[in-house]
């Protein structure tokens, strides 16, 4: 799962002021083409038109794209949707920051004293903002963006780690409740002084319980081993995941994604690589992204040598994150699909109606009976 690699606008970009977004063919013709020579062996660019990437006239994977039939734009949205849910409400979003009841509760529930912020930003540029003041007052500073998603960011030093996530955690349960249920609560610790502040990797998100029972449940429930790699444990709030592998990169995933390859049998991997979405597509830096990528598709290679004739690989993102945009928010797009069968050659997946067509396609292959949306596309 490519966090935030969109392949395209979605026929409802208009609702989202997404049009015209489009993540990899924007940002190819930004930077005069992209080469990603493995990715486009398994046929990225038969999907859609990609500056660099011309069609491949026998690709190794099946390649489509997949429209987004779920409300919204966001992490939460796309992951539940790929693990078979619809989700037909859109988690609340506060664009002007968080009304005083909310944050009165916060206080309250908390014990905090006060707050800074209560805007939506930039996580990097309200710490260089307000770092200065909250080292002072020692107030935590609470931010939003277009995502639904209350953001807390504190100094290791001011407010520890376990503090931290302790505020979290009672915002999850007793603040941000009901018509105010956020996706995503999300621990933001920091370190450094005054001008020279970083954040770290000691990120948590403290998200939702899916609504109903997805590929992961199912899976569990079936005794199947299920393997979260990054994101993945956070979004679903670790459900029906037997074994939770957190990380702190890109080519920490891989690597993960590749040794639980080697060493697991039986099992379904689910892995996120955040870095396109969080460091290079909030941040509108297409060259960075295109680096990224560049580094992925390096990987790819390992990843297709640990596999035998019985595993199967699917490629796909969550939703977009057009860096050559105005807009530091997600995008409403298409996001590519590849599925990748050893000695298979690739087929015309099409468009797919929904994200969770990855969810069916995954429980036929463990012929696993369920109820989830999507049509498999495993012999396809």
């Amino acid at each position: 799962m490519l966090d935030g690699v969109g392949i395209g606008e979605l026929p409802d970009a208009q609702k989202y002021n997404d049009l015209g977004s489009n993540t990899l063919g924007n940002m190819a013709e930004k930077l005069g083409g992209l080469t990603l020579p493995n990715l486009a062996k398994l046929g990225l660019g038969n999907i859609s038109p990609i500056k660099g990437m011309p069609p491949q006239k026998y690709p190794m994977a099946s390649f489509g794209k997949m429209a987004e039939v779920s409300i919204g734009k966001d992490s939460t949205t796309g992951h539940w949707e790929l693990g078979g849910l619809k989700v037909d409400k859109e988690f609340p979003l506060y664009p002007e920051g968080f009304p005083q009841r909310i944050i009165d509760k916060f206080l309250a529930e908390t014990g905090v004293k006060g707050i800074l912020g209560n805007i939506p930003a930039s996580g990097t540029e309200i710490i260089k903002e307000l770092g200065e003041e909250h080292i002072r007052t020692a107030y935590p500073i609470v931010y939003t963006s277009a995502d639904s998603v209350f953001q807390i960011a504190a100094h290791e030093e001011v407010i520890p780690l376990e503090r931290l996530y302790e505020i979290c955690q009672i915002s999850r349960d007793k603040v941000l409740t009901g018509s105010d249920a956020v996706g995503r609560i999300i621990a933001r610790p920091f370190i450094g002084t005054p001008g020279n502040f970083s954040r770290t990797t000691n990120r948590r998100d403290f998200s939702l319980d899916p609504f109903g029972p997805t590929i992961l449940d199912y899976l569990y429930d079936a005794g199947i081993q299920t393997i979260a790699i990054g994101k993945i444990n956070d979004l679903f709030n670790y459900r029906g995941i037997r074994k939770k592998d957190k990380t702190k990169s890109n080519q920490e995933g891989v690597q993960k994604i590749i040794a639980n390859m080697k060493n697991e049998h039986n099992s379904f991997i689910f892995a996120n690589l955040v870095d396109f979405d969080v460091y290079y597509g909030h941040r509108l830096d297409p060259d960075g992204f295109y680096k990224a990528l560049l580094e992925f598709d390096s990987s790819l290679p390992e990843i297709i040598n640990a596999m035998d004739e019985t595993d199967r690989l699917i490629i796909t993102a969550d939703h977009g994150n057009d860096p050559t945009s105005k807009s530091t928010d997600h995008s409403r797009e298409y996001v590519p699909l590849l599925y990748y069968r050893k000695h298979v050659l690739g087929t015309d997946l099409g468009i797919r109606k929904t994200f969770s067509d990855v969810a069916q396609t995954v429980a036929h292959y463990f012929q696993i009976n369920n109820n989830l949306q999507g049509d498999s596309f495993l012999n396809g």
